[in-house]
């Protein structure tokens, strides 16, 4: 068996914040940075202004969800391109579709992977709830069966 040298440098965690997104309701933040991935807290469809969800129903709050993940990517020199992985919670999956329709106007290539759940409930009585995690800086497209 080969011996691994393990290292014993600290890793830096950096919390990422912007008011152009909602205010934080709870004990978390709206995005943590480890070295250079950043893991974005879900985000309901919530006015950041006014701390309510928008009106609209589901469409409307996906894409105020969208435009505030936007605005915590760009507090970390960031954009949607950044992100390698999403997960969307909805309260009901057949809203599937129309969140989908919103989706892809905001990633329209080399899109992230991503997960879709229906779950019992959300936040705030939110329809849609929608996490990422992105990698900061500068990232190289490659082929699949390119080797790592």
């Amino acid at each position: 068996m080969e011996a691994r040298m393990v290292s014993t440098m600290a890793t830096k965690r950096v919390y990422s914040y912007t008011p152009k997104a909602p205010v934080k309701l709870g004990i978390y933040s709206q995005a943590v940075v480890v070295d250079r991935t950043m893991y974005i807290s879900g985000q309901l469809g919530l006015d950041p202004a006014t701390g309510q969800l928008v009106a609209g129903g589901t469409t409307q709050e996906a894409k105020q969800a969208l435009i505030n993940m936007g605005e915590i990517l760009k507090a970390a020199n960031c954009n949607y391109d950044n992100v390698v992985k999403t997960t969307v919670l909805l309260a009901d999956i057949n809203d599937f579709k129309c969140v989908n329709d919103v989706y892809k106007q905001y990633f329209k290539t080399n899109f992230p992977a991503r997960a879709a759940y229906q779950v019992a409930a959300l936040p705030r009585g939110g329809r849609v709830e929608i996490e990422a995690v992105a990698v900061v800086g500068p990232i190289v497209e490659g082929a699949v069966d390119q080797k790592l």
